[in-house]
């Protein structure tokens, strides 16, 4: 996504007042620009088609279909898509659950617009880190996948690694272990434009959309261990 024009976004709430919430905070933010509202994951799916945004904030907790199966529908149609989660709550089920199914982020509703304003600008120019919290949820669930299978297998997972290059395994290494971009570059010695374009060949490499699931890639194949 480049940086030159506004960042397109769709609200999606069923709530009016949250929607108005959101629209305030986001306003007043000169890279975004609203294009439109949905109170329902369905309206969520129809607009996405309709005016193509860049970014959704989307609402966990909707009527019909919710904000689980809006992320999972939206992204499969429509891949390049992101989508950030909006939520009252921290439950890190909830938002694991929708990471998983492909969205970027999530948002507490209760932060001041300050947080709100950075996190989406990372997010939209890929450099927004795992929360800490997701983070040790996913090594969690691979360090019990990894007890469960046998050494065969490990090695097996070890030794698929996407084709990826010595440097794009360093660079997904600390991706996984939630550096962000500027933290990757000043690590290897790299520009963090020079980041950014791995970062880009990596999610094109492995058919990925996502830090998330990079992260689980990671873990799942071997390429970084769980402490």
């Amino acid at each position: 996504m480049s940086e030159a024009r506004a960042v397109r976004l769709l609200l999606a709430d069923d709530h009016r007042h949250a929607r108005e919430g959101m629209r305030t905070i986001v306003s007043a933010l000169e890279e975004f620009v609203v294009v439109g509202e949905a109170a329902s994951g369905e309206e969520a799916l129809l607009m996405t088609e309709e005016l193509a945004p860049d970014m959704i904030l989307m609402d966990i907790n909707m009527p019909g279909m919710g904000g689980l199966e809006a992320v999972k529908a939206i992204k499969a149609a429509f891949p390049a898509v992101k989508i950030v989660m909006v939520t009252v709550s921290d439950d890190v089920a909830h938002l694991f659950e929708a990471l998983k199914k492909g969205a970027q982020g999530y948002l507490l509703k209760n932060l001041n617009p300050a947080a709100w304003r950075d996190y989406l600008r990372a997010v939209a120019f890929d450099e927004a880190p795992l929360n800490p919290e997701l983070a040790m949820s996913i090594l969690r669930e691979f360090a019990e996948r990894k007890s469960s299978s046998s050494a065969g297998a490990s090695r097996d997972r070890t030794a698929d690694d996407g084709g990826l290059t010595p440097r794009e395994r360093e660079i997904l290494q600390e991706v996984a272990r939630g550096q962000k971009n500027r933290e990757i570059a000043l690590s290897l010695g790299l520009s963090e434009h020079t980041v950014k374009n791995h970062l880009k060949n990596i999610l094109q490499k492995l058919h990925l959309d996502n830090r998330v699931q990079l992260t689980r890639y990671a873990y799942e194949r071997g390429i970084v261990e769980p402490d």
